[in-house]
């Protein structure tokens, strides 16, 4: 038999439900009702609901059938006018049979009322019944298998996945990591993990984190509805309507197996305390992504909660908050605190708005593990059940969850990530620079009148030196004509004398190997090491190169200081020509 999608709702005297069948066979089909229990059947499809309230056949109840949808409509009057039926769309547990809703476990240990109450209860377990003379144990008895999952209720599981769960979980070997040694190791691994740098870059540059924040998630909307219904109409229990489920999670609801969990006082205190910590990680990833999820979203969920990824157990709801809070500066692409107090109010709306938006949350956790693999591993540890319990938790549990959630603060200092002090010293450096830029700023303004002044002189400078370089231009292009009639000769220079000024200047007439004409360099100042200037002309020697002219360039070799300039020629050749010869 098919079980059928089926919807259920209801108005203040009437319960209708909606029955989706198709294909069936409509000739034959059968719909039985009384009290809370209801049954239909329309081959291949069989419903059975216990519903949780009782209805009654008094001649107003109504049915209908859609051929062209394939859609059932049976509307069925209520025992008691005007009764609130909570819980419809709690679907899983509708479709649990009513024998086994008792208190008696669907599964019992022969023989466990023999076992000692001190060895079921572990909170008053007896250690020392360790204290025993040494015997021969096997291996297995050495290495105890630890607990871990959904009320600690699963072991061994890693034994035969270790390959696929080595990538969702960072424990190693969580079988025999008892959780003590779990913590210890996911508190020094968040510490090496921390980035003063990145979380110094999101606290001053917070534009995009200020943006998330401004975003309101679904249940946003259904809160403030919630309060202002509850302002109304004083009745709390009717809240629960203004959260629906889609056909695709009616669907996912329909597909889970009813379970009855064996949880005794401090493992289902431990199952309240992971709730909070899956539903953080989750108001977290809903946020960032601002309700679009992506190929990171798993991985967000899963590392951001320790129960997900350290299978970590807790005791009270402010260490479980302090590890969030530290998961959130540690890890994902936004390492905010503003996000930590964000996703912690979130959270306790979800509570507030009662177990449909609870299940509503877990059912969008469910899908996004089931879409990644090998995330979907983490459905069978948790969420799967998660899903199918919450189903049957009391409403007044989850406001006092939620209320026990309320009373705790939590500061940067609790982190334990020295952040106050991280960010005393980055607003002290900020400072600093602010300052010494304000310094450099005025400075600027006080050497640019002085520059301008500056830039004047040098204007009339070079003004003054254009004229110059003018006369200098002249004077070059005599030196030049002068230059290009002593290439003619095939004369080398002999030797010469550097300085920026010349005091003598001579010739040096070597004809066949004697020295001709007068030397005037005083061989004193050389010695020495003085300048020397070129500040009269070069005398008689004048006429003498004059006269010897042509015949003397195969023996002749004139030499003259390297520092005389083209000039001081021009000078000797016009001096040469005025002199009469005598």
């Amino acid at each position: 038999m098919l079980t059928p999608a089926f919807d259920l709702s209801q108005e203040p005297d009437f319960l209708t439900i909606t029955i989706r069948v198709p294909y069936a066979r409509v000739s034959e089909f059968d719909v039985y009702f009384e009290g809370s229990d209801f049954k239909f059947y329309a081959k291949p499809y069989f419903l059975r609901l216990t519903l949780p309230g009782r209805i009654v056949e008094n001649g107003s109840e109504q049915g209908s059938y859609d051929a062209d949808k394939g859609i059932f409509t049976i509307r069925l009057p209520k025992e008691t006018p005007g009764q609130h039926f909570e819980g419809l769309n709690m679907l899983t547990a509708l479709l649990t049979p009513r024998k086994s809703r008792t208190a008696k476990p669907l599964v019992e240990e022969l023989g466990a009322s023999e076992i000692p109450k001190e060895v079921v209860d572990d909170e008053d377990f007896d250690w020392e019944i360790e204290q025993t003379p040494y015997e021969e144990v096997s291996e297995s008895a050495l290495n105890p298998q630890c607990h871990y999952g959904f009320g600690n209720l699963r072991s061994g599981v890693f034994q035969r996945l270790q390959d696929e769960l080595s990538d969702v979980v960072d424990i190693k070997d969580p079988d025999f990591t008892p959780a003590v040694e779990r913590r210890q190791k996911r508190l020094a691994t968040e510490l090496a993990k921390f980035d003063p740098d990145h979380y110094l870059a999101d606290f001053f540059e917070d534009e995009a984190v200020e943006q998330i924040l401004q975003y309101n998630p679904w249940w946003t909307d259904v809160y403030s509805k919630m309060t202002a219904f509850v302002e109304k109409s004083q009745e709390q229990e009717r809240h629960a309507a203004l959260v629906s489920f889609s056909e695709e999670e009616k669907y996912q609801l329909r597909k889970f197996v009813n379970k009855s969990y064996l949880l005794d006082k401090r493992a289902c205190r431990q199952v309240y305390y992971s709730l909070i910590d899956i539903l953080l990680a989750y108001c977290y990833e809903t946020r960032v992504t601002e309700g679009e999820k992506n190929v990171e979203s798993a991985w967000n969920i899963r590392k951001l909660s320790p129960t997900l990824c350290w299978f970590e157990t807790w005791t009270n709801v402010h260490d479980l908050l302090v590890s969030f809070g530290r998961r959130v500066l540690c890890y994902p692409l936004y390492r905010h605190f503003k996000l930590v107090m964000k996703a912690y109010r979130d959270t306790i709306k979800i509570l507030q708005l009662g177990k449909s938006a609870v299940l509503k949350c877990l059912l969008d956790i469910h899908k996004i593990f089931q879409e990644n693999d090998p995330a979907y591993i983490l459905n069978d540890l948790y969420i799967s059940d998660y899903c199918v319990w919450i189903q049957k938790v009391k409403s007044k549990k989850l406001a006092a969850l939620a209320e026990a959630l309320k009373e705790v603060s939590l500061t940067k200092a609790q982190l334990g990530l020295e952040l106050e002090e991280l960010e005393a010293a980055a607003l002290l450096v900020q400072e600093e620079e602010t300052a010494l830029k304000a310094a450099h700023s005025v400075s600027g303004q006080q050497i640019l009148p002085s520059s301008s002044e500056a830039s004047d002189s040098e204007d009339s400078d070079s003004t003054v030196s254009s004229g110059n370089e003018d006369s200098d231009s002249d004077s070059d292009s005599d030196s030049d004509s002068e230059q290009d009639d002593l290439k003619d000769s095939p004369s080398e220079t002999v030797g010469s004398l550097q300085g920026p000024f010349l005091e003598e200047s001579s010739a040096l007439l070597i004809v066949d190997g004697e020295v001709c004409g007068n030397t005037a360099i005083q061989e004193s100042d050389v010695g020495q090491g003085k300048p020397l200037a070129s500040s009269r002309p070069l005398g008689p020697s004048g006429p003498l190169i004059e006269e010897l002219g042509e015949q003397l360039k195969s023996t002749v070799q004139v030499s003259e200081p390297k520092g005389t300039t083209a000039a001081n020629h021009g000078m000797q050749e016009r001096d040469s020509h005025q002199t009469p010869n005598h």
